[in-house]
């Protein structure tokens, strides 16, 4: 599948619905996605993609996972109540194990760590169902995935150093600098 337009025009439904808090980001990907040969539909929060599947659910979605005022697991299981046949990727900047296996669980086809480009989203959505997918052409690095797991826990314990040092058996110190650095590329 390398001429990912003539992939797409074979679609007999080409819409797709994009989820996104980040406006930019939403904006470039759905211009990406239309260029490609979809017909996307863009929402920003929960609540304005709940509407959009009410009017019309899109064949194709592509959903961030936290939302300002929700989670796209929501979205998932309301697509999936008004079109099973619907292929739903979920976008994350928080990639980690549980949260990709709840988006499965939910029906999502695959599971992408921002920052995704257009082309690795639109062969998620244009795989075939039970094909295994292509590893990725750029993976986070070890450090990467490491201080994202950090930033996550240190979130999830609500920005108390304490509290995530002792969850991650690091020392205190030790986790301030971690914090205190940038995120690795």
């Amino acid at each position: 599948m390398t001429d990912l337009p003539e992939a797409v025009s074979q679609l007999a439904d080409k819409t797709l619905l994009l989820l996104d808090d980040d406006a930019p980001l939403r904006i470039r990907l759905g211009r990406a996605l239309e260029a490609r040969g979809f017909q996307p539909t863009l929402a920003g929060s929960v609540a304005e993609a709940l509407e959009a599947i009410r009017g019309a659910p899109p064949a194709h979605a592509v959903l961030d996972m936290r939302l300002e005022d929700g989670n796209g697991l929501q979205v998932v299981n309301a697509l999936r109540e008004r079109r099973p046949d619907a292929k739903i990727v979920m976008l994350t900047g928080y990639g980690n194990i549980a949260t990709a296996v709840a988006a499965v669980k939910a029906g999502a086809i695959d599971y992408l760590a921002k920052p995704a480009d257009a082309d690795d989203v639109a062969r998620a959505l244009l795989a075939q169902v039970d094909a295994p997918p292509a590893p990725p052409d750029n993976p986070m690095s070890a450090d990467r995935v490491r201080w994202e797991h950090i930033q996550r826990v240190y979130e999830l314990c609500g920005h108390n150093v304490s509290e995530t040092a002792r969850r991650l058996n690091m020392h205190r110190r030790t986790l301030q600098r971690i914090l205190a650095k940038r995120a690795p590329r």
